[in-house]
């Protein structure tokens, strides 16, 4: 499957995410306004995240398929993981910092609460369940069905796994604060709910900033990849050895190749060139994201060991 129709289904994936975090991120914030509750301004508040974070990641999709120029000859790929740490930092932000700023809050003025309110909470915070659990089944299933988006390797549709598998949980918490406040009447079980939310997205916000963070360093390959690329120049009739190999991820379906290389010795010139680009068309074929690859080509000098003789 091509990279543009897998992009087209996390496109379908990002959209649905926004379109439930807008709704949802609207009627949390007006219910929460109405009754005071300061878990359901939290919740409001990360999907007030989550949706900024979902407009930054179709701007990753649309980015990082631009094809390479002169500036950037290796093309645009890292957008992907630019743009992912920018949601990671929006989820900690927005959403994280919030959220504990509204369990300290409701300590601090004593979260009273009608009963309206709270079952208008409680109503909202049902019906954001089923719009947040929708979008979580439809990533789980591209991300398991869809072998052309490869999976979680794609920051973008691993992002939205992230958000939504943390929204179904914050709303869970967030659920179980205010029924306990509603019955015991402690405010102490909504700050609770709300501090463990604030957590939560600390938490996952760090895990895929840092994700980001190496793949825009610069990551290897996992090492099971570069034993295949290894072997693969290793098996080559012409390559007496593999001196050195060095990978970088370019982004979702291109990797850099760098090797330095031993020919078998007697090569002219023009040989070498001839074999250089064979290997190379015989690794991208095997490794079709291998590309860019480098032969670094050195001839290995003639054994003399029958010369003593």
């Amino acid at each position: 499957m091509s990279g543009t129709s897998s992009d087209r289904k996390t496109r379908l994936t990002v959209l649905v995410a926004l379109g439930a975090n807008v709704a949802i991120a609207i009627a949390k914030a007006v219910g929460g306004l109405l009754s005071g509750s300061p878990a359901l301004l939290s919740e409001a508040a990360h999907s007030v995240a989550d949706s900024l974070n979902e407009i930054f990641l179709l701007a990753a999709l649309h980015r990082s398929r631009r094809p390479p120029d002169s500036r950037h000859p290796f093309g645009y790929g890292k957008e992907r993981y630019f743009w992912s740490l920018l949601a990671a930092v929006g989820i900690f932000v927005m959403g994280g910092c919030f959220s504990v700023f509204q369990g300290f809050e409701a300590l601090r003025s004593g979260g009273g609460e009608s009963s309206t309110g709270y079952v208008a909470g409680l109503i909202v915070l049902a019906v954001a369940l089923l719009f947040e659990g929708g979008s979580l089944l439809r990533a789980i299933h591209q991300a398991r069905n869809d072998p052309g988006s490869k999976g979680l390797e794609d920051p973008a549709l691993r992002t939205v796994l992230a958000e939504d598998g943390t929204a179904v949980l914050g709303v869970t918490l967030a659920l179980a604060g205010l029924a306990l406040h509603m019955v015991t009447g402690q405010v102490v079980w909504e700050a609770s709910a709300s501090f463990a939310i604030g957590v939560l997205l600390v938490h996952v916000a760090y895990r895929l900033g840092s994700e980001a963070r190496d793949q825009l360093i610069g990551q290897s390959v996992d090492p099971g990849l570069r034993r295949k690329i290894r072997d693969l120049l290793s098996a080559q009739p012409e390559i007496d050895n593999v001196e050195s190999l060095h990978t970088m991820r370019l982004g979702l379906d291109s990797t850099l190749v760098a090797a330095r290389i031993d020919l078998a010795p007697g090569l002219d010139s023009e040989e070498v060139e001839l074999v250089s680009e064979r290997i190379k068309a015989s690794m991208n074929d095997a490794v079709p994201e291998a590309d860019p690859i480098f032969l670094d080509v050195t001839e290995s000098p003639p054994d003399k060991s029958g010369a003593a003789h």
